[in-house]
């Protein structure tokens, strides 16, 4: 019975020995190849959304999760195959996974904004732009890609705004901006009609030791006024008596038609002036108390200033000035002490307005019209109001201004040439002395052409029978060839589109008469 118990206790230690040593090894396997797998890093960081989540399949069974920063992002692993991420916070961070086998993989979190929302909203409100592109940058929405006009991007930044609190970043670039060719045409009639009636009296006499006189001048600026104007007149002149009568009738026309043309882009202003500029003497004091004259600059003539804005549909919005100003015949009349200065003066006809139309649609602005009468009676009291002859004791000026301008307005959506384009220059031909002097030609004649020879004609070349004194063969190129042995005959229609240059006389065996044999 001892030996039966010392046995058995044998036999349990022998086999708690064997198990010792044979599970020492699988204890120490998982620890050493663990710290020897090297640790995996995913390239492709992992996008996430803030306030949305998404589920990754992962390979290989995951055991364990970290987050580095758990306020950017939230991690859970479902049934060890899968992982559940949601974005709680826009920036960046990192995840850590370990597998069965104690391997690490390292994957990088990107948390943006919600631009998926946004970017299916413009396509809504948008559909024609379909490169228009929405992206995050921190805190901010980034708008990229070209749309069709300016309106374009600034509807598109409107509706970002409205749509999310976040701040916008607006990247977008207008594809081919418009080009805008503007059709000005300013068309102008004024009338102006004057009639004029002046008289000056001298009558000088005496009685005994009694002398008297009478004198009127109530000229009008005619042929007797000082300085001397135009007009005619009728004078009697007796001794120190004289009587002068003068008179006018002035009807004058102006035509005024100009038709400027200038190109813009949309959204930029353009200018346009023909005419000229002045300079106007205006006082300025100084600041010891002395006046100084300086030269103030003024323009005058045909100007045009527009900006046009291209919107969706060909639809052009457009802010036009056009302007017509002219010097005025009658200055400003300027006394300082004994100095007397005439000013220039300006007359000026403006008008502004903003339309919208189509390309090659017109719109007229008209209704500007002036009419003027200007009437002045000067006569000798009592005299000039007697009937008939009152009129030889006054003068009279009456003085109708009528004009209207019209100004029509065409817009034109245009692109550059292709080719240089034709000058007005380019047909004209400077004379030669001989031209200019003695035929008194102000432009040259053109160089003649040269003109093809006409085979057909002299010689006549043809499939019927040559002249006698024409032949029209050509030699054979090979005579051992049979082909090659008749003559060849000329078609006269090719061989009247030969031009002379080309021709090479020592191929051809042809006798050309002279002119005087024929």
């Amino acid at each position: 019975m001892k030996n039966k118990s010392l046995q058995l206790l044998m036999a349990v230690g022998f086999g708690l020995m064997v198990h010792t040593v044979s599970a020492a090894p699988q204890s120490d396997n998982p620890t050493s190849s663990a710290a020897d797998l090297p640790t995996k890093r995913v390239e492709a960081p992992l996008a996430l959304v803030s306030g949305k989540s998404i589920v990754v399949p992962i390979e290989g069974g995951i055991t364990r999760v970290s987050v580095a920063n758990p306020e950017m992002a939230d991690v859970t692993v479902i049934a060890g195959r899968e992982l559940y991420a949601i974005g709680k916070k826009v920036g960046a961070t990192n995840i850590f996974l370990w597998n069965k086998t104690g391997q690490i993989t390292v994957i990088d979190v990107v948390v943006s904004g919600d631009t998926l929302s946004l970017q299916s909203k413009l396509r809504e409100l948008m559909p024609t732009e379909q490169q228009l592109h929405v992206s995050s940058a921190g805190e901010a929405l980034v708008l990229t890609g070209q749309v069709a006009d300016a309106a374009k991007v600034q509807r598109a930044v409107l509706i970002a705004e409205q749509f999310s609190e976040k701040k916008i970043i607006n990247l977008l670039g207008v594809g081919e901006l418009p080009q805008v060719l503007l059709e000005v045409k300013v068309a102008e009639v004024s009338k102006k009609l004057t009639d004029k009636l002046g008289m000056s009296l001298g009558v000088n006499g005496a009685r005994g030791s009694f002398q008297y006189q009478i004198l009127g001048n109530l000229l009008t600026g005619g042929v007797f006024s000082t300085p001397q104007g135009t007009g005619s007149g009728i004078g009697l002149t007796k001794g120190n008596d004289s009587f002068k009568l003068e008179a006018e009738i002035k009807n004058g026309l102006i035509k005024v038609l100009a038709e400027p043309n200038i190109i813009a882009v949309s959204g930029q202003e353009g200018a346009f002036l023909a005419g000229g500029k002045i300079f106007i003497p205006v006082p300025q004091s100084g600041g010891t108390g002395i006046s100084a004259i300086t030269l103030e600059e003024r323009e005058y003539g045909v100007g045009l200033r527009f900006l046009p804005t291209v919107l969706e549909g060909g639809k052009i919005n457009l802010r036009v000035t056009p302007e017509v100003s002219e010097l005025a015949q009658q200055g400003t009349t300027v006394a300082s002490g004994n100095i007397t200065t005439v000013l220039p003066t300006i007359s000026t006809r403006r008008a502004s307005t903003t339309v919208q139309l189509m390309d090659g649609q017109s719109f007229a602005i008209g209704g500007l019209i002036k009419n003027n009468v200007s009437e002045s009676i000067s006569g000798f009291p009592f005299l000039s109001e007697l009937p008939i002859l009152g009129a030889l004791f006054r003068s009279s000026e009456f003085i109708n201004d009528r004009s209207e301008l019209m100004f029509l307005v065409t817009p034109r959506l245009v692109k550059p040439l292709a080719t240089p384009a034709a000058l007005p220059t380019d047909g004209f031909i400077p004379p030669s002395r001989f031209e200019f002097m003695m035929n008194g030609q102000m432009q040259g004649k053109p160089a003649p052409s040269k003109e093809p020879v006409r085979l057909d004609r002299k010689p006549s070349l043809s499939r019927a029978a040559p002249p006698a004194d024409v032949a029209a063969t050509v030699d054979p190129v090979d005579s051992r060839d049979p082909s090659a042995a008749d003559p060849v005959a000329v078609d006269p229609i090719q061989a009247s589109t030969i031009p002379a240059d080309a021709v090479d006389t020592a191929d051809l065996n042809i006798d050309i008469p002279k002119e005087g044999n024929e």
